[in-house]
Order: structure tokens, then C-alpha cells, then sequence
């Protein structure tokens, strides 16, 4: 099968990556990527890298403090890869500690970034986070390249990080951040259906991001009692009217759909990437609706690679739970040419 037959236009690799037996069920693959039962495996590999970790908080622009974790390397030095994690994850989400102590293991330093309100981070801003605070996190790039003055910048990003990392990207040269080259695994494409899948499809992913979402909202509130509007978070039962009632209130958008709109990377959004960009997602995600590939603006330096399994940025490869996006990112990281595709080896363009 080609993904051409699905209208996206871009290379699938499936037939690269066939994970065995069960592990092609998108909801384990997607399920995985934060389950616990992988903190011991993730942690015992991840053990250079969190003994090496330095906490940092970044002074990103008109008052905002992100917080993040350094790890640097002494003897080698690939460049800094800037890593984010998706929504309600953090630093120590399992996939970035994943993919950091992978990249660490082969030479790169590290920056795990916990964007606003996300990890131990609540009391470092007044306003509550929303995923169109676009400009701090650039800020934080910029911060982190000024403190730690790197030869090679890279980005990387999962689900809405991802999603965050390609907006980074696109802003990047204006900024004055010389990225090389930004991975996105998983991102976020288009919100607005994304929050109709969650909605419409099944109730696990829709109750995790409710829960998870609710306690950020729980623990903003005790560090900032006045903020009296988040008292009614218990009224409205579903993300979607979550989301209708505090778009007005705290991003500064007329309704939901707006605010869902205004983090979208559809439409023309990434024409102006200027440096080198690759997206890797899979068909069978069963939160980011693979047909929005189809929506996405084609500049000659971006790369998307997709493949017939994978879930939600999962990709494992096997039963001890390896996950292909960590090497693969590492490729990307390591490619001095424009374009890449981990599985077939070659040069190609979308």
C-alpha cells in the first residue's frame, strides 16, 4: 500500500516497518509511549543522562520563565538538541527521556524544555499555559542558544511539542536562532479535528487528557488562588467545552474553534521553514487524523515520512519496547544533506 492511494502525497515506509504481532495495534502503540510499566527500562537507560542533568530556568521575554533540564557532554560534542514534550507531559515524559538518553548516549548535549504550567513549573508564571504561546517558547530557544552557545542547534518535538518545534522552526531566523534542523514526531496538524477524534472516538485518550488537564489546572490554583475562573473547571464534562470556556477567558480568542485554529500547522503555515525539517507520523494514529497530511504547505526543506503502524508516537519496533522514533531522530540530527528517510537509506523529497 502507498500512502499516494490516500491522496497525502508524501513516501510511506511501511513497508520498512512492521513491528510484530500485537505491536501493530495503534492503541498499544499509543498507550506504550507513557506507561508506566516502561519507567524502569526507560530509567535504567537513561541513567547518564539524568546524572548529568543541570536545572535551568530560562528569562524567555516580557517576564516569562520556562524551566528546563540541561545535560552536556564533556569529551564530544554533536550540538544541543532541544527536546519538548506534548500536552500535560513534561521533561521526564518517557518518550523524552527516551529519545534524550539516546541522543545523549551518542554524543548530543540535551535540553529537556517544560513548556508553561507543564512538570514542577506552575509556580514560575501567573497566566495558565495554552498552546498559542508561541513567542515564549521561542524565547526559550533563543535563551537556551545564548546560554549554552552551541555549533549545531537541533529541535525535536513530540505531539503537540512536535507541533510547537515546527512553529519554533518556522520563526526561528527572525528570532536569530540558527536552528540546523528540527525532527517532529507525531504532531499535532490540525486541532480542531484532533479535538473531534478525541470527542468522537475512544474514551481513554479523551479521559486522560481530561484528567491530566483538570489536575494542572488544580495545582495552578493552589499556587495562584486568585484566579477564580478555574473553579468552574469541574462544571463542563468534556475537553470540548473545557476548551469553549476557557478560550475567552485566558488565550485571548473568541471562542474555542478559534483558539484551536490558531495553533494549527495546516494551511500555509509552514511555507517560510528555511532550514531543513522532518516530520515522522503514522496512518493508524488513533488522535492526529493522518488525512491532514494532505493540508500541510510543501516547502522543498521539509521531509514527512509515514508509516502504516506507529499510533500515537509510539513506533516500536519490537517486545523490549525500542522505539524507532529515537534512532530515527538521531539520523536526522546527524544528516548534512537536505532530505532523509531512516528506513530506505535514501534522499527524498515530498
Amino acid at each position: 500500500m502507498n500512502v499516494k492511494d490516500h491522496g497525502l502525497g508524501v513516501q510511506e515506509l511501511s513497508r520498512d516497518f512492521r513491528p510484530p504481532g500485537l505491536l501493530r495495534n495503534p492503541h498499544i502503540q499509543s498507550i506504550l509511549a507513557s506507561l508506566k510499566v516502561r519507567r524502569p527500562l526507560v530509567y535504567r537507560q537513561a541513567q547518564a543522562l539524568l546524572k548529568n542533568s543541570e536545572s535551568h530556568v530560562l528569562d524567555c521575554g516580557d517576564g516569562v520563565r520556562l524551566q528546563g533540564s540541561y545535560s552536556g557532554r564533556r569529551n564530544v560534542d554533536r550540538g544541543l538538541a532541544v527536546l519538548i514534550h506534548g500536552w500535560e507531559g513534561s521533561a521526564d515524559s518517557l518518550y523524552i527521556l527516551s529519545a534524550g538518553s539516546y541522543l545523549y548516549d551518542r554524543g548530543f548535549d540535551i535540553f529537556r524544555l517544560n513548556l508553561r504550567d507543564h512538570g514542577p513549573t506552575h509556580h514560575l508564571n501567573r497566566d495558565i499555559f495554552h498552546a498559542c504561546r508561541i513567542d515564549e517558547v521561542v524565547g526559550a530557544v533563543k535563551a537556551i542558544q545564548e546560554r549554552f552557545q552551541p555549533e549545531r542547534l537541533f529541535l525535536g518535538g513530540f505531539s503537540l511539542g512536535g507541533n510547537f518545534a515546527l512553529r519554533v522552526a518556522v520563526r526561528a531566523p527572525k528570532a536569530g536562532i540558527r536552528l540546523n534542523r528540527t525532527a517532529a514526531v507525531s504532531p499535532v496538524l490540525n486541532p480542531c479535528r484532533t479535538m473531534d477524534v478525541l470527542e468522537s472516538g475512544w474514551r481513554v485518550y479523551h479521559n486522560y487528557f481530561m484528567h491530566k488537564w483538570r489536575n494542572s489546572l488544580h495545582r495552578k490554583r493552589r499556587v495562584f488562588s486568585d484566579l477564580t475562573d478555574l473553579k468552574h473547571l469541574t462544571d463542563y464534562p468534556t475537553l470540548r467545552r473545557m476548551t469553549d470556556y476557557f478560550a475567552p477567558i485566558y488565550s485571548g480568542f473568541s471562542d474555542g474553534d478559534a483558539y484551536l485554529n490558531g495553533y494549527a500547522i495546516t494551511g500555509n503555515v509552514l511555507a517560510d521553514l528555511s532550514a531543513p525539517a522532518h516530520i515522522l507520523t503514522s496512518l493508524d494514529d488513533p488522535v492526529i487524523p493522518a488525512c491532514d497530511l494532505s493540508d500541510l504547505a510543501r516547502p522543498t526543506c521539509l521531509s514527512v515520512e509515514v508509516t502504516r503502524y506507529g499510533g500515537h508516537c509510539g513506533f516500536f519496533t519490537d517486545y523490549r519496547l525500542r522505539s524507532l522514533a529515537d534512532p530515527w531522530m538521531e539520523k536526522v540530527f546527524s544528516q548534512s544533506g537536505r532530505f532523509s528517510s531512516l528506513m530506505s537509506g535514501q534522499y527524498t523529497s515530498v
